[in-house]
């Protein structure tokens, strides 16, 4: 599809570039209902907006998902009726992009109108959960039925569906999927009074490389979170980073914000403005790791708590700083490392031989002894745990590892080699403007082939043969430029989406940020 084919409609992902539909790659709220239709809040759609609302397609790879041969939802192969009704059956996933919960204005809590409505909808997403088998399908279907137990008011269902949900998530490794099965699930936890594990889901979902509206959600989410435990300054801080996110796009969120701050400071007013604010690893409970701190006087290293206070004397002649716990440290009277953890307790002794070592990283760390040229992988007891053998590596993450042995390939943390080293370089940047050297959490890298870009996932899948002079990886689809300064984009199967013939990176965000559905996240 060329760019002046794109449609101006509001759709769930960009279209797909062959045939003008909306693959379903679930934006926040798991739907592609066009908030142009959507009905009065707390209400369903009508059976006319539902007619003019877009139905939620299945995944990518998620085709014929339900086995429900004419795709109306009920698994019966008999078209758009029911064999006993004149009238088109209600798909659940349907009906609830289009259903706009009441938000209580002094709770910012969302309930039902009719809690009784949704009896019917939860028996219909049970049926296309009984017929999926797919965890894709079932995390999404899971965790929308936990979105209605939580509406309804059963908060024992919801949080068995969402934790369920989670799980079918985390089984498929994607990124967003687990991302909004975790916030589903910390929405059914906020409501049950469990804040701390609430909150932790939501930071823990919040990653930079979701798409922004889905991390606006995120934000807002966990504002009205901070809003029930009296958390006001920190209510503040996340409703202005979720404005900062969608602040030009979303009228719905403008007005939903208004609203609640309004709440705030009436809170405020009676109760003061609470705790500081949290940051990201308080929220997520991580340990506070000692710091490299340098003793001037004696020359050695020692490291020393938040508040500056020495916790481990000062009697290194190097040392790194702490990552997951551990620490490569140097005596004066040794050239090679030892490991240690936070009490200063040797975990790896000197004796082993590792004259170069490197941080750990997904419990495996890349260490190199004095009479060898080539990179080995170890635990925590300087046990070889991986692969080895390799000319140059950057650290693992998320189970891989960008490694060069002649070219640049990539291994897991089984030592199996998942990208023969065939590229010049790995040189991953993102739409946020950070380059990463290696793989984003995602799974997803940017290859240099004789200057010629493509992107590969981790997995060793090829997405995007390299033939581009840049690339640039979006949360929803690749940007690439010609090299002279004209930009399109591919979609998440290197399929076309939009031509390269726009003056500007920001010009192709804009537009495929006009072929993302507006629908209200249904977290």
């Amino acid at each position: 599809m060329t760019d002046a084919q794109a449609p101006d409609r509001d759709t769930d992902s960009p279209a797909d570039a062959h045939t003008g539909e909306v693959p379903d790659t679930e934006s926040a709220d798991g739907s592609t209902a066009s908030a142009e239709t959507a009905p009065v809040a707390g209400t369903p759609a009508t059976d006319e907006q539902r007619q003019d609302t877009t139905a939620p397609e299945p995944d990518e790879d998620d085709s014929n998902e339900n086995d429900d041969p004419d795709g109306d939802g009920d698994g019966d192969g008999d078209g758009d009726q029911d064999r006993d009704s004149d009238e088109a059956p209600i798909d659940p996933e349907q009906w609830l992009a289009a259903y706009r919960p009441r938000l209580d204005p002094e709770t910012l809590r969302e309930s039902a109108a009719d809690p009784a409505e949704l009896s019917g909808i939860r028996d219909r997403l049970s049926d296309k959960i009984d017929a999926a088998l797919d965890n894709r399908s079932r995390a999404r279907l899971l965790s929308l039925r936990a979105v209605v137990s939580r509406l309804a008011g059963d908060l024992d269902r919801a949080l068995d569906d969402g934790q369920l949900a989670l799980t079918h998530a985390q089984a498929t490794g994607e990124l967003r999927r687990i991302a909004i099965a975790q916030a589903r699930l910390a929405h059914v936890l906020r409501c049950r009074g469990d804040f701390a594990e609430a909150d932790r889901l939501y930071a823990e979902a919040n990653s930079p490389e979701l798409p922004d509206r889905l991390r606006a959600a995120l934000h807002e989410q966990m504002a009205r979170s901070c809003y029930d435990q009296d958390r006001y300054i920190e209510a503040c801080v996340h409703f202005e980073r979720a404005l900062d996110l969608r602040r030009t796009h979303d009228r719905d969120l403008l007005a939903r914000t208004e609203a609640a701050l309004d709440g705030v400071f009436a809170r405020v007013a009676a109760r003061g403005w609470g705790p500081y604010a949290r940051s990201r690893d308080e929220v997520l409970q991580k340990p506070v790791l000692p710091v490299p701190h340098f003793d001037a006087g004696l020359g050695r290293w020692g490291y020393a708590d938040a508040t500056g206070e020495l916790v481990i004397d000062s009697r290194y002649a190097d040392a790194q700083p702490f990552r997951e716990d551990v620490a490569w440290v140097r005596n004066p009277d040794a050239r090679c490392w030892e490991l240690i953890d936070r009490s200063g307790a040797v975990l790896i002794g000197a004796d082993a031989g590792f004259q170069e070592a490197q941080a750990f990283s997904d419990e495996l760390a890349w260490v190199r002894r004095a009479d060898e040229a080539q990179w080995l992988a170890v635990d925590r007891t300087g046990a070889p745990a991986g692969p080895a053998g390799f000319d140059d590596v950057r650290p693992f993450r998320r189970g891989v590892a960008v490694v060069r042995k002649g070219r640049w390939g990539a291994v897991n943390s089984a030592g199996e080699l998942v990208l023969a080293p065939s590229f010049d370089g790995f040189a991953t940047a993102l739409t946020d403007g950070r380059y990463l050297d290696g793989f984003t959490d995602e799974g997803l890298a940017v290859v240099d082939a004789g200057g010629r870009k493509g992107v590969v996932h981790r997995d060793g899948r090829m997405l995007v043969r390299p033939a581009h002079p840049a690339v640039v990886i979006h949360p929803v689809a690749f940007l690439i430029g010609d090299g002279r300064g004209r930009w399109g984009a591919l979609d998440r199967r290197g399929d076309l989406l939009l031509e390269v013939v726009h003056g500007s990176r920001a010009t192709v965000l804009e537009r495929i940020d006009r072929l993302l559905a507006d629908t209200e996240p249904l977290l």
